[in-house]
């Protein structure tokens, strides 16, 4: 951080993971002022806070990294084929280092408020250690799944063990030799950590609500010749990215499962289990859409299940079978199934046996206590709106955007949303975000709102916001997409689910990286249509008469 910061600023950035370092990078190059807040100790963003044991990403490191710069994808070198948490962070302080944006950022700071002043146009932020700062615009980059979540049960402060939650993890690490272990929750962070904490831990309950499906990562090392593989033609390779369903390259099936025979059927599913990964899922190009597709592929990984776990009645618990596979965020895992397997490693149906409370000793059942030194929550995530509405954000007319989004979010492409001119976000919720791979859409809404406020300067403009006949056709297109699909059949993160009293609806879009992406770029093209802007004479004169 610079010895000293600028009160006033064109830009504020809410945010020093990889979309705000990105977009420190882009503002700087537009020769913008920006001034980042981060309330984590260094950059990184979910890789600075998610450091539970086997934390790792389910995109491929090829995929999941920076394409902005052509010589930091050819110099840097990752380790394995899915980078682990460590790699990740160290990657991201790379970047902060190599392009010098730490200048910019100052860490171990809260972002409290951020007020909309009609008269000037211009947003006032204050943080947590007293700073006040006027910016031109503001942008939230707070991510996706930032803001977790402890589950509701009684007691949780009565337990007399150490108590940890997946997204808040100790930096100095934990060991678990020896001790008793509960782990509450089998989402993805607790797949991943279930059988590293195994390894130590004397003994480990799971309390399982929902069973979920899993695919193998065969992950292993990085090999030379898959390394350049991918940099001989990286650049053409990330272009056809940029245009894909998810923005990543794989292999997408064109017809649907239901379209060949059993046997071609089956041998297909059988060479995407045996190669891992998520490019499973697109097997077939219907699985989202069709139910019966759906349910070939579910059965198939039902049956695997019942093959790795030794004891058919658990094996029967881990087994999802209330709601269509893919449509709850789809696990990639290096040996969960396996865990349970072991003899120390115990399985608690919650819907069965549901828990009564947290007490000192541990985790009280209707029908048992779990007596436990340490309890991990992988409980997961206020998704996609948590980290904003932490926020007391206030637009136009002193309306809080915890009112307007009080039946759910509202916004114009999960960019922007009317009523809060000039405040951007960053993969915000409309957009494709967490159904897409992370880094493409970051890059594409951090490309896309540093152009607009090129243009806006350009053009004498001095703000900016949706129009609400254009945000309301975005919101009605975002729901009518996603109940095309199977998606909403699920009680997931992706509808809100997972958090009590949040409105159901489905949070981000489902329509494709590709499409959205054009669709972006036709908005731009026509001069930002669906968005309205002031001019800055315009609204002095204004302010003037008034």
């Amino acid at each position: 951080m610079a010895q000293s910061q600028p009160a006033e600023v064109d830009v504020v950035v809410v945010g020093a993971g990889f979309a705000g370092l990105y977009l420190l990078h882009r503002l700087r190059n537009a020769g913008l002022t920006a001034r980042c807040f981060e309330a984590g100790g260094d950059v990184g963003g979910t890789w600075y806070w998610n450091r539970y044991p086997g934390a790792r990403c389910d995109v491929e490191s090829m995929q999941y990294s920076y394409s902005f710069s052509p010589e930091l994808e050819q110099e840097w070198k990752w380790s394995e084929l899915f980078a682990s948490q460590p790699e990740i962070l160290r990657y991201a302080r790379h970047v902060a280092d190599r392009f010098d944006l730490r200048q910019e950022i100052q860490f171990d700071t809260r972002v409290t408020e951020a007020t909309f002043n009609e008269a000037t146009g211009r947003w006032t932020v204050r943080t947590d250690q007293g700073d006040v700062v006027s910016a031109g615009f503001c942008v939230m980059a707070t991510g996706c799944l930032s803001a977790g979540r402890l589950p509701e049960i009684p007691g949780i402060e009565d337990f007399k063990g150490a108590s940890y939650h997946t997204g808040e993890w100790p930096h100095s690490g934990v060991d678990f030799t020896g001790k008793r272990v509960a782990v509450i929750g089998t989402g993805s962070s607790a797949i991943q950590a279930i059988p590293e904490i195994a390894k130590q831990a004397a003994t480990v309950v799971v309390l399982q609500r929902t069973p979920n499906y899993s695919i193998p990562a065969r992950n292993g090392p990085m090999t030379p010749d898959y390394e350049a593989s991918w940099k001989t033609d990286y650049q053409d390779r990330r272009e056809t990215a940029r245009h894909t369903r998810s923005g990543t390259i794989y292999d997408f099936g064109s017809v649907s499962a239901m379209e060949v025979s059993d046997e071609a059927r089956e041998q297909e599913y059988w060479s995407r289990w045996k190669k891992g990964g998520a490019n499973f899922m697109s097997a077939f190009n219907d699985i989202a859409l069709n139910e019966q597709s759906n349910h070939t592929m579910a059965e198939f990984v039902r049956a695997r299940i019942k093959e790795m776990v030794r004891d058919e009645r658990v094996a029967d618990i881990l087994t999802p079978r209330d709601y269509p596979i893919g449509t709850k965020r789809i696990c990639i895992d290096s040996n969960y199934f396996d865990t349970f397997n072991l003899p120390h490693v115990k399985l608690v149906d919650i819907k069965a046996n549901p828990i009564e409370a947290i007490v000192a000793a541990g985790v009280k059942t209707r029908d048992e206590l779990f007596e436990v030194d340490a309890i991990v929550y992988a409980t997961g995530f206020d998704a996609m709106t948590g980290a904003l509405s932490r926020i007391a954000v206030t637009g136009r007319g002193g309306e809080a955007l915890t009112d307007k989004w009080q039946s759910g979010p509202r916004t114009l492409l999960g960019i922007m949303t009317a009523g809060f001119p000039n405040m951007f976000m960053v993969t915000g919720p409309g957009s494709p975000s967490v159904l897409s791979n992370m880094m493409v859409s970051i890059e594409q809404h951090v490309d896309w709102i540093t152009d607009c406020l090129t243009f806006l300067r350009s053009n004498g403009l001095m703000t900016i916001e949706p129009e609400q006949n254009a945000e309301d056709e975005w919101v009605g297109h975002v729901n009518e997409v996603a109940h095309r699909t199977l998606y909403p059949r699920a009680t997931s993160w992706y509808m809100g689910a997972n958090v009590v009293g949040k409105p159901r609806v489905f949070l981000p879009y489902i329509g494709g990286v590709g499409n959205y992406r054009q669709r972006c770029a036709e908005i731009a093209q026509a001069g930002y249509a669906g968005f309205r802007s002031d001019r800055a004479l315009e609204r002095a004169a204004r302010a003037s008469a008034a």
